[in-house]
This record gives structure tokens, sequence and C-alpha cells, in this order.
């Protein structure tokens, strides 16, 4: 693994330009105020994360904007920062229950809990920033309630499911004629990319980043850039290395496009494999090995984190492999495994034989 980046930027790199650039233009169409906002928060956030705050605080000011008469006379870009002090509790709570369900450019859009709890951190983000600045006199967003997130059950792929799901990649059974045209170009690929989430856990957008240069058959490493920004080192196991080495004797024979010259996974297209191509393949393979789970490259992850868990009983390493940096996150996700480790601690202990009949 080399450390240079050399002629060709890194992906994650051009991502975050992307990122500065869509925000930048939701920017133009926000009160002039939030670009302090935004230029406050840039050293403690990242490209992704402020663009989602841009669509959510545009999401708030369009609501503003179509709900009040009075502000519904002004541009939204000309809304001061006074009008965050206007902004009732009652004001917040409607635009809450505003997000379940409402119309936009003849659209339906809903929000679940997720939806509306991250659109409410952005609106506490925005007020945090003003209110430690003196800037406002009144936080109003931390008096009212955050969603509460209702506890799903943690879809994995079982072990006997795993092994169908690569069997099925390679053997290309139950796919259609359309599909089956393209899976000997794209057969050695998709193995070695669902082997590689399968075995290390990384996140879909890890994935499509890597690049060759990012991989070490030497010690089996492979270096990711995580979700917070930063780089690490993941190792990965001999059957992800098979995997790797195979499809990589094939990429040998690609000519990718220009600027793509560097990345590991191409398309049919020979340019960097994106994350909705990514979670596409996914679904295609996984519906033919299960109809009752609704299988996504995320739960690729949660079925790795699984069998780590269950392996190890170590939740501080499976943390730690899969890049949360709050333990508490991981724990949250594993505890109905932690549950059964319990229950099954239960049944090993016998205090007195049953009497004999």
């Amino acid at each position: 693994m080399q450390n240079t980046i050399g002629n060709e930027e890194k992906y994650y790199n051009e991502q975050d330009k992307l990122n500065t650039l869509r925000m930048r233009e939701i920017l133009d169409t926000l009160p002039h105020f939030c670009r302090q906002f935004f230029r406050g928060i840039e050293p403690t956030t990242s490209s992704r994360t402020r663009l989602g705050y841009a669509y959510d605080l545009r999401t708030f000011f369009e609501y503003l904007h179509n709900e009040n008469s009075y502000l519904a006379k002004i541009n939204i870009k000309d809304y001061t920062i006074d009008i965050l002090d206007k902004i009732m509790r009652e004001d917040i709570e409607e635009y809450l229950e505003h997000l379940s369900l409402y119309e936009k450019k003849n659209k339906e859009i809903t929000n679940a809990e997720q939806g509306k709890k991250r659109k409410m951190s952005a609106l506490r983000s925005l007020y945090n920033y003003f209110y430690k600045a003196e800037m406002i006199k009144n936080n109003t967003p931390e008096l009212v309630n955050m969603p509460k997130l209702h506890e799903h059950e943690i879809i994995r792929l079982e072990p006997n499911e795993v092994a169908l799901l690569l069997d099925q990649v390679e053997a290309g059974e139950k796919l259609t004629k359309n599909q089956l045209k393209y899976h000997e170009k794209t057969k050695l690929r998709d193995v070695a990319l669902l082997t590689l989430l399968l075995g290390t856990g990384i996140r879909v957008s890890e994935c499509v980043g890597i690049d060759l240069d990012d991989i070490d058959f030497d010690t089996n490493g492979l270096r990711v850039h995580r979700k917070g920004g930063y780089n690490t080192i993941v190792y990965f196991p001999d059957e992800v290395r098979d995997a790797l080495l195979e499809y990589l004797e094939q990429r040998k024979n690609m000519i990718p496009v220009e600027g793509n010259e560097n990345a590991l996974f191409l398309s049919l297209q020979n340019k960097r494999i994106t994350v909705r191509a990514v979670e596409n393949l996914v679904k295609k393979y996984s519906r033919n090995v299960t109809t009752l789970k609704k299988i996504t490259p995320h739960k690729l992850r949660s079925t790795f984190g699984t069998n780590l868990y269950k392996e190890s009983g170590d939740i501080y390493l499976v943390a730690d492999v899969l890049g949360h940096k709050d333990v508490n996150t991981t724990r949250k996700h594993y505890a109905a495994q932690d549950d059964e480790n319990r229950r099954r601690a239960a049944r090993m202990v016998t205090l007195r034989e049953k009497n004999k009949k």
C-alpha cells in the first residue's frame, strides 16, 4: 500500500468536492445567515454531514414559507436571523407532524422516525451554533423531544444463506436470460465484492472507494476511508484474498475509463462502480436466496458483525473492526445477541438434579 495519491485523486476527495458543490447550490436557496453556520461547523463535520444539513434546513425553511402567511411574502434568502427567536415550540412540533406526510412537486413525501430525527438534528445544530454565539436569545428546538426510535430486529443472513448466496453468484442460478448475458463478465467481480463485504463488514461507501494500491496481499491488509473522515487498515481472511486475486487477474485485461485507472471494482462501462450499482447487485442475488428478508449491503455488514460477536464475544473488538466510534452504538445493535448469551448461560447452571421418578 502506497501513501501517495499520485495523478489520480482519491475517490473520497472527489466525493468531498461534489458534496461541497451541491451544498453551495442549496446554500443559495437558504437564508443568508446560514452561510455563517456552515462556515462555523466546517472544521468539525464531514462534507456529507453538511450536505445533509443543507437539505434538511431547506425543508424547514420551505415549510415556514408555505405555512406562515407573513413569511410567505418574503423570499427565503431574505429571512433574517431574528426569525429564529420568533419560532415557538409549538411551531417545531407542528413541523415534525408535517414531516410525516406532505406533498412537494406533485410527489408524496413521508418521514419515519429516523427521517424526523435527522431533520431535528440539523435544526438543533443550527440553533446551538447561533445560541452559543449569543446571536439569538432562545434555543427552542431543545424544548422539543427528539423523535423516539423504536428498536428494529437486526436482519442478517444465516451461515447457510451466506454460502448459498456466494454459490449462486458463482453459478448464476435463477438469473433471468438478460442477467445471464452479463453474468460471465461480472461473476468474478461480484464474488470478490460480496466476499469482501461479508468478510470484513466494511460499508458499501468504503467498498466502492477502494483503489488498487489500498490492498496489501503480504499482510491481507486493506486501507479504507471511514465514515468519520479518517483512514484505517482492516484485515481480511484468506477466503477474501483468494476471491480478490482471482478477480484481479480478470481486472488486468480491463481498460478503465480515464480517471478510473486505480479503482478496484469497475462497472461494465469500466468506470468505478457506484454505491447504487452495489445495492442493486446485492438485491439481485439475495432475492433468490431469501424472500422473507430484504437484504442490502448494510445487512451484509450486520451479518459480519453478528458472526464476529458470536465467535469472539468481545463487543469492543466488533466496534473497532466495524469502525464504530461509540461502543454503545455496537452494543445497541447486538443487544439481542447479548440477551441470547445470557439465556444460554442460565440454561448451563443446575442447582439441584431433578428428582428421578
